[in-house]
């Protein structure tokens, strides 16, 4: 596979630069979508990704997408953006192979036109967010100014994987050493504003792999920026079974449905006095 041209190549079709000209937002959710998960979108707005989600807490929120190669949907998505002024996209093809793109889009959006943004979170469509513990009880007792923070689902000493029936297949070409960095899930990690400019900075000088998690990895060592182990369950990879005061203590549930997204968070907010 070609190596793609680095992320300064591909442009803006559907940006929301005006977004923080007002605000400085104490998290911005960055949100990898695709064209197609309108249910999704429509059920996080609803839900966790509220901008209202956490009171007294200033939170942003942004679905990332690239483009379908038959460029089907462009219309409805080009309304939906006019409705909510909640999705950002670039030019470049929207597959699984360019999800490091995606990513590296949501942190020049935030590293160029939401600098001032104290914290951010990047996740997937598929995961439920309990964005009210991930701020009350994670971020607003880090003292400020935090600087080179970065945390989630720690994978340490992680070997690529050779083998071509893997969804995590890399080749020796693509990646010939035979340990990656430290990385964090892509299912959410969180880090504070000031590192998406590093990021994308570091990204400038390190060899594109399309394994999105493991190459924000690489650019985090590059800066020598230590993930902070978090607590152990906060963050997690798979799907936890629900329950109001199970899901009261824990920041990310993996491969959750669009209605699921709301029947937890509705739940969470009648019940989580009780826990």
């Amino acid at each position: 596979r070609a190596t793609p041209p680095p992320t300064e190549s591909f442009t803006f079709i559907i940006n929301e630069e005006e977004k923080c000209k007002d605000r400085t937002p104490f998290l911005v959710l960055l949100i990898s979508s695709r064209a197609a998960e309108l249910q999704q979108r429509r059920a996080i707005r609803q839900s966790w990704g509220s901008e209202a989600a956490v009171p007294g807490a200033d939170v942003l929120r942004l679905f990332m997408l690239g483009v379908r190669s038959e460029g089907a949907d462009q219309d409805l998505l080009l309304r939906e953006s006019e409705q909510y002024h909640d999705i950002i996209q670039q030019d470049f093809l929207d597959t699984y192979n360019n999800l490091t793109l995606k990513t590296l889009m949501g942190m020049s959006w935030v590293a160029s036109y939401c600098s001032g943004a104290r914290f951010a979170m990047k996740t997937d469509s598929d995961v439920f967010v309990n964005t009210a513990h991930l701020i009350e009880k994670l971020l607003r007792p880090l003292p400020p100014p935090t600087q080179n923070y970065f945390t989630g689902h720690l994978m340490k000493g992680h070997r690529p994987i050779r083998n071509k029936a893997s969804k995590w297949y890399i080749s020796e070409e693509e990646f010939p050493d035979d340990r990656y960095q430290p990385f964090c899930s892509g299912t959410g990690y969180v880090f504070s504003g000031d590192l998406a400019a590093k990021i994308v900075n570091a990204s400038l000088m390190i060899k594109y792999i399309h394994l999105e998690d493991v190459y924000v990895g690489f650019c985090l060592n590059a800066m020598g920026v230590e993930i902070v182990p978090s607590p152990h369950s906060l963050f997690n990879i798979y799907k936890v079974k629900f329950s109001p005061c199970g899901y009261n203590k824990i920041i990310t549930s993996h491969h959750v449905q669009p209605h699921e997204h709301i029947l937890y968070w509705e739940t969470l907010q009648e019940k989580k006095h009780i826990c």
